[in-house]
């Protein structure tokens, strides 16, 4: 991924806090959560699930109390050398 990619993930994601900040701290998260489930791709919420695995990850403490809300992905296989033409 990207170092763009994380600082956009992360922008995204601090701004969805920020909106749902203003509620109680359990609506917040599965405010946080509900719309990430909805909105981004898996794609996006594996990339998510990444930045979170890294200490350093500039995450507002909202974000990081949703994500066990939020549907991790099936990692991506790789791909089979016998479909590969």
């Amino acid at each position: 991924m990207s170092h763009g990619t994380h600082d956009k993930l992360v922008y995204m994601a601090n701004q969805i806090a920020g909106f749902f900040a203003t509620q109680p701290d359990a609506e917040a998260a599965q405010g946080v959560a509900s719309h990430i489930n909805k909105f981004w791709e898996p794609r996006m919420r594996r990339q998510l699930f990444e930045i979170i695995e890294h200490e350093d990850n500039t995450l507002s403490p909202l974000v990081l109390r949703a994500a066990p809300l939020i549907k991790k992905p099936a990692p991506v296989a790789p791909p089979n050398p016998e479909t590969i033409g």
